[in-house]
């Protein structure tokens, strides 16, 4: 019997129970009426009656306390759903008014910092007014450094609370990066130096491009500052290099692209594939958070760069580094338009390249610069794509990104390399990465690829690939 209750439990549904009660009851009358009626006619006698109604209350028995019993369980759920409920909203309270709390100890904590600390700089710079030697100027010069890093690290804490609470607004106006952001490695420069370690920056820029952009430099300096105190974090000897790429324009905007590359601990592929996919469904940054540590930082710099149009991406190996980047999309004020040099395509008749690459941003930018020099683009944004289009179409040269989502480089690259096409063609394949590391190098060289492009690619170098694998009577000096 135990056994008939759980497989008539597993074939009924909550909400179909009732019914099936209903019809219980009325099929059970049903057959005590048709029993009465041929007993009275003597079709059965009296000892098979008894018998028949004994089994059919029996049966009945069981299956209302089967119903009677599931009622008892949903009404007990249902009372503790109710409790959990009103703990739930309780907790809730407690957690908006300790993050209330919270807000206003961070908002004391800055002002008690920053005021000290105004003093203590604004003293600095008197000081730095009267007459001193060499050996007290670079004295001070590192006391005035080292508190504005201070300042700055009081500045992060404050900042991402805000983007934490959700008050994520961007206020736009026209900048110079490089004015704006040199100051902001010069901190660090002094900060990597006490660690032993070496710091490098560079902005790469047209000299005719004279022109400010439109962004919110307080918003991209959070993340610089967020980014860059990790490399140093985690980078216990080599060096720290960060690149600003201004140097692709399109009419009134132009791509600024950041990288932050470090010498440091580094990590697995499996353990970058799942920060980052966790980070974008559709915004879960719980991996993020666990990141070596780096914690909050990083989730928040994911979600600045996500507001302000751009995705933060990471390539990594462990024990040699990372190499965090991504791109902005940033209007040119006033719609100034620099002045074109008209340039000779290297590239004089077609030559059609396929390129795969995940990111949009980054496609835009290879986009710029391969048609610059006469290349005709096809773009897929992963390995599968790039090996069935390789298939189906004719291309002279492939760019292919190492690190893409389904199917990376490598894989993608001995796909196409099985294909009659490719044992036919030989196409050129050219590796693109953010982080030209050894291992990556040499797995390159391993499956037969023949370039290696590290971004932000150089101009130079891209015009000497093309010029090396096009065709005789395609290339002009």
């Amino acid at each position: 019997m135990n056994g008939l209750m759980s497989l008539f439990s597993r074939l009924t549904k909550p909400k179909k129970k009732r019914k099936i009660l209903s019809s219980f009851i009325f099929i059970s009358i049903t057959i005590i009426l048709l029993v009465g009626y041929f007993f009275l006619e003597k079709k059965i006698n009296l000892e098979t009656t008894a018998l028949f109604l004994f089994i059919l209350t029996i049966v009945q028995v069981f299956v209302l306390q089967y119903f009677f019993k599931n009622q008892i369980k949903h009404d007990a759920i249902r009372s503790n759903l109710d409790i959990r409920i009103k703990e739930l909203k309780a907790r809730l309270k407690e957690s908006e008014e300790t993050v209330e709390h919270k807000s206003i100890y961070l908002a004391n904590m800055s002002y008690e910092v920053r005021t000290p600390l105004s003093t203590v700089l604004g003293m600095l710079n008197m000081l730095k007014q009267t007459e001193l030697v060499d050996d007290q100027k670079a004295q001070v010069e590192i006391a005035e450094y080292s508190s504005k890093h201070i300042l700055q690290l009081v500045k992060m804490v404050t900042d991402n609370s805000d983007v934490e609470t959700g008050d994520l607004k961007l206020n736009l106006l026209g900048i110079d990066l490089k004015s704006d952001l040199s100051h902001l490695f010069k901190v660090f420069e002094y900060q990597a130096w006490e660690k032993g370690l070496e710091f490098d920056f560079k902005f790469l820029y047209e000299k005719k491009d004279t022109f400010s952009v439109v962004a919110d430099s307080a918003r991209i300096q959070q993340v610089l500052i967020n980014l860059i105190n990790n490399a140093i974090k985690f980078t216990n000897s080599g060096k720290i290099t960060i690149i600003v790429d201004q140097t692709i324009n399109f009419d009134d905007e132009q791509i600024v692209t950041f990288y932050i590359k470090d010498t440091g601990i580094g990590m697995r592929q499996e353990e970058v594939k799942r920060i980052f996919d966790n980070a974008s469904n559709p915004y879960n940054t719980s991996m993020m958070k666990d990141y070596r540590g780096g914690g909050i930082g990083l989730s928040i710099s994911h979600q600045l760069v996500k507001l302000m149009g751009g995705e933060l991406k990471l390539e990594s190996k462990e024990n040699e580094g990372s190499t965090f980047y991504f791109s902005l999309q940033l209007k040119k004020t006033l719609n100034i338009k620099e002045e074109e040099i008209e340039q000779k395509p290297i590239l004089q008749d077609k030559f059609s390249v396929l390129v795969a690459e995940d990111n949009r941003m980054n496609q835009k930018v290879i986009k710029f610069l391969l048609e610059r020099q006469g290349a005709d683009c096809t773009f897929v944004k992963n390995g599968i794509e790039a090996v069935e289009l390789y298939k189906i179409l004719d291309f002279d040269m492939v760019f292919m990104d190492i690190y893409m989502p389904d199917m990376d480089g490598y894989q993608a690259t001995k796909s196409i390399q099985r294909t009659r096409k490719y044992i036919k063609n030989r196409t050129p394949i050219i590796a693109v990465s953010a982080s030209a590391f050894e291992e990556d190098i040499a797995q390159a060289k391993l499956v037969g690829i023949n370039e290696f492009v590290a971004k932000p690619i150089d101009m130079d170098k891209l015009k000497e690939i093309l010029v090396k694998y096009a065709k005789k009577d395609t290339a002009s000096s």
